[in-house]
């Protein structure tokens, strides 16, 4: 069974005092440096109201869309690729079959049969 010795404890507790009274800076000494001073920054400073973009005809608005290529188009920057004149593979050529060697998926090992 353990029994601790009362007498240890009671030695570490001076010591602590000791080093803890060495940390405190003596009463009336001066501070080394002086805390900077605290500022307030609003959150909000920085706001800019809401403010309604005005609304182009829908009939320029699918013009502009028609020069530009089309929903297609949109289509391709989206994936990342060129948006207009986009290159096409020759026709007859097919792509490089190495290219998706990496979408397939390991197949689970077949059962062997006696």
């Amino acid at each position: 069974m353990f029994h601790p010795l009362p007498a240890r404890w009671l030695a570490v507790f001076p010591a602590m005092a000791a080093l803890a009274a060495m940390a405190q800076p003596a009463p009336g000494a001066a501070p080394e440096a002086a805390p900077a001073a605290l500022t307030y920054r609003s959150a909000l400073e920085g706001y800019r109201p809401f403010t309604d973009e005005k609304p182009i005809p829908w009939k320029e608005a699918n013009e502009t869309v028609r020069q530009r290529g089309g929903w297609q188009a949109y289509a391709k920057e989206a994936a990342g690729g060129n948006s207009a004149g986009a290159e096409q593979p020759a026709k007859g050529k097919t792509e490089d079959p190495a290219a998706h060697r990496g979408h397939t998926m390991p197949m689970p090992p077949k059962e062997q049969q006696p």
